[in-house]
């Protein structure tokens, strides 16, 4: 790739990242939600037993104080329960609560009109495609920053 080329690229996707980040904040905002809230959420709600702050971070790819610092911003919500862990009294286990449930289909919609409005009337061979080269930029990074990173944040 050539210098011109790959400054195009880096401000392309520098810029996407930024202008994305900032529209889904607008989105989630009116959820009552921060960037990366959504995410940690509608993980916890696809179990409906809970889980673990450690299982919940290894899912993520971020460490349990990490978790435990998001799940307090997040509590105030009432999006969520902390349960004991019957086999171990010092853990507990995180269940989304009704409400929480409730969000999920929001969340779910801001997703979709972000990613409608991100990509705009462009063919499905297009979208196909858009996004195969996004996920395969992504496996690389990974690979570059050693992170399994399963979060879109």
């Amino acid at each position: 790739m050539d210098a011109s080329d790959s400054m195009r690229v880096n401000r392309a996707l520098n810029k996407m990242s930024k202008l994305y980040r900032a529209a889904k904040a607008r989105k989630l905002a009116a959820l009552g939600l921060h960037p990366g809230q959504d995410v940690l959420l509608w993980l916890l709600a696809q179990e409906r037993d809970g889980m673990t702050v450690s299982e919940l971070a290894a899912r993520l790819g971020i460490e349990p104080p990490t978790a435990t610092r998001s799940l307090a911003r997040l509590e105030r919500g009432g999006w969520f329960r902390r349960e004991p862990v019957a086999t171990d009294r010092r853990q507990v286990r995180i269940v989304v609560t009704e409400a929480g449930h409730r969000l999920v289909p929001s969340i779910e919609r801001a997703w979709s009109e972000l990613a409608e409005q991100a990509l705009g009337e462009v063919s499905q061979e297009q979208r196909d495609i858009t996004i195969a080269v996004l996920e395969q930029a992504n496996e690389r990074l990974r690979g570059l920053v050693g992170e399994a990173v399963l979060a879109e944040e």
